[in-house]
């Protein structure tokens, strides 16, 4: 018989993560009236899964191994860079996709006013515009994987 090691670390990581997607997907029918399934593994949005993964594992790191420990060190240099991208290279991408989105929507209207038999209109594909974060949701997903990490038993 296999016997399966309980892994907190990576146990809080994920329960944080999962945590924060069904909220966000929550959130997001409530906000729009309609079930979206891609909210469920997608980025972007209140609260953000990634701030809350990585703050949720360097909280248990930290739990695990101590706040003097190498590997609580490297986890919060981790965490803060992966809010930080969140917050900016992520984000500006999104807003570059909302802004790129708009103008396929009018080359493709003016395409069709003036569409002859010798041009194709080809339909452009929309580009993903939930990519980063606001502050808050950065925020809210931090919380949230601190709150989890609390939460989730260090041992079972």
């Amino acid at each position: 018989m296999i016997k399966l090691e309980y892994n907190y670390v990576l146990t809080t990581a994920i329960t944080a993560w999962c945590c924060a997607q069904i909220i966000k997907t929550l959130l997001n029918y409530i906000k729009t009236k309609k079930f979206n399934a891609e909210r469920l593994i997608g980025a972007g949005g209140m609260p953000s899964s990634h701030s809350s993964l990585v703050c949720s594992a360097t909280i248990a790191v930290c739990r695990e191994c101590g706040e003097g420990s190498p590997e609580f060190a490297l986890m919060f240099i981790f965490a803060m860079i992966v809010m930080y991208d969140a917050m900016g290279v992520r984000r500006a991408a999104g807003l570059h996709a909302k802004e790129l989105n708009k103008m396929n929507k009018i080359f493709a209207f003016k395409e069709i006013i003036t569409h002859d038999e010798s041009h194709k209109i080809q339909k452009r594909k929309e580009l993903k515009e939930y990519l980063g974060h606001t502050p808050f949701e950065v925020l809210g997903g931090a919380l949230l994987g601190i709150i989890t990490a609390m939460l989730v038993p260090l041992s079972l």
